[in-house]
């Protein structure tokens, strides 16, 4: 890991610079197979290198498709017979009924911070068999606004340094985001509530 600092990131970048988006994309994907890997650093220097909004949107391209890939492959493989008996056991099943119940807000507020175990979050979420739509809205959404703050902040560092009230922004930026994640959660929960009232109904 110690090969992944700013100079070095710098230098593959214009390197492969003649391959368009496809270095910087990778980078971000990767970082989903290898958690040691600096998100900060990779995105920061995506948008030195590329650019605010280009490096953006390529650091948003590739750590999406690399969460999801995760997701898809544990949610693939979560009907092994081995995986069955760890998630049938009572403890288990109560955890898997609260990331279905409240995986929106676990994946988005976890999706905001630029460290942490986000890795864990992709497969618990893959085991708990989360709605694919909510996870990807969940996933795109706070993975956009981490890498958006990052980015703007690295596009930007010289002026940040030079003026720190900058930040006042990105907070704000952030709170809003916050706020009409809520109103999404609230959503989701709605339908995981009638869906369950409905499943209880037929069976009965």
């Amino acid at each position: 890991m110690s090969y992944f600092t700013e100079s070095n990131l710098e230098w593959f970048l214009e390197q492969f610079r003649a391959l368009g988006p496809l270095p910087g994309i990778l980078l971000t994907f990767l970082k989903s197979f290898i958690p040691p890997m600096p998100t900060m650093v990779i995105v920061g220097v995506n948008a030195a290198v590329y650019g605010l909004w280009a490096g953006f949107l390529y650091s948003w391209i590739g750590m999406v498709a690399g969460c999801l890939t995760t997701f898809l492959l544990v949610r693939k493989i979560s009907g092994s017979a081995l995986i069955e008996r760890w998630a049938n056991k009572p403890k288990v099943q109560r955890g898997m009924r609260w990331i279905q119940r409240n995986g929106f807000s676990y994946v988005f507020l976890l999706g905001i911070l630029p460290v942490g175990p986000f890795v864990a979050v992709n497969i618990a979420a893959g085991l708990a068999r989360m709605n694919l739509l909510s996870y990807l809205l969940a996933v795109s959404l706070g993975k956009g606004i981490m890498i958006f703050c990052v980015s703007y902040i690295g596009a930007n560092l010289s002026d940040f340094i030079a003026e720190p009230y900058k930040l006042l922004g990105v907070l704000a930026f952030i709170i809003l985001s916050l706020w009409a994640s809520r109103k999404l959660d609230a959503h989701f929960v709605r339908k995981q509530v009638v869906h369950d009232t409905q499943a209880e109904l037929q069976s009965n």
